[in-house]
């Protein structure tokens, strides 16, 4: 395995942890506390369906939830954790596709009907999601109604998250690409703070490490962000948002759409 992938396995010991039995029960009540879009639009009915088949998890960075071509039973709703959906080539390489924070869903391939992922999925950004068994939620979509709805509905932003990637990736700058990273990042976040290091980005990116840090370093001088060890703070998104390609742009108003639908 290159040190590439082996950067997003996750370290030794339990890397999802359930919260103690008191936490989901709270969660599955207060409605507050369904920090999940596609949680938050459902319907009373539905959400007296679905809920009891909630876990409340704590996913840890680097946690590796669901490997292309191996089968999972589980799909995940992310609540403040953010998750890197990367596509894996034979020699171990791997750049990121898509990303899924609390707008939407981990593992809808398995709700879909496919019999596995077809990309790796990894916590970029640690917190908690919502865990619950795919057979269980399949069965909720193939009924009709409300989740259905939301599920195609979000898989739809998802296609074109996919889509705007691969063009990004192909035609725009590594400061365009450095910067849509970042806005997208944070707009996900709970703070303007992000928890990550320049290699972990150019993994992301699928670029070379010193070229991250070198984008990173005109953005501190521009006033942009701030990098410390292990953390980039944005400080000025305007600069980010006049240095980052069209594809940004695309992007956000694809999730503002679907957060309009639900």
């Amino acid at each position: 395995m290159t040190a590439l992938a082996a950067s997003f396995v996750p370290a030794v010991g339990p890397s999802l942890r359930a919260i103690p039995p008191s936490r989901p029960r709270l969660a599955l009540v207060d409605p507050r506390l369904r920090r999940n879009r596609i949680l938050q639009a459902l319907t009373d009915e539905t959400w007296a369906r679905v809920s009891p088949q909630l876990q409340l998890i704590e996913c840890r960075t680097g946690t590796i939830l669901e490997e292309p071509g191996v089968p999972s039973s589980y799909i995940y709703f992310p609540v403040d954790a953010v998750v890197s959906l990367l596509c894996v080539t034979h020699d171990g390489a791997s750049s990121e596709v898509a990303r899924v924070g609390p707008e939407g869903v981990v593992g809808i391939s398995q709700v879909l009907g496919g019999p596995s992922a077809s990309n790796r999925a990894v916590v970029q950004s640690g917190g908690h999601a919502f865990r619950a068994h795919a057979e269980g939620i399949r069965v909720e979509f193939e009924s009709g109604g409300c989740m259905q709805r939301l599920l195609l509905r979000y898989t739809q932003s998802l296609l074109t998250q996919m889509g705007q990637t691969a063009v990004c990736n192909r035609r725009h700058s590594l400061q365009q690409q450095f910067c849509r990273y970042l806005l997208t990042s944070i707009d996900r976040a709970v703070s303007n703070t992000l928890a990550i290091t320049h290699e972990r980005i150019a993994g992301m990116l699928g670029v070379r490490r010193e070229g991250v840090t070198e984008c990173a370093g005109q953005l501190q001088r521009l006033g942009a962000i701030h990098c410390s060890r292990g953390h980039i703070a944005v400080l000025d998104r305007t600069v980010l948002e006049a240095n980052a390609c069209e594809c940004y742009g695309v992007l956000r108003d694809e999730s503002r759409c679907l957060q309009v639908a639900v």
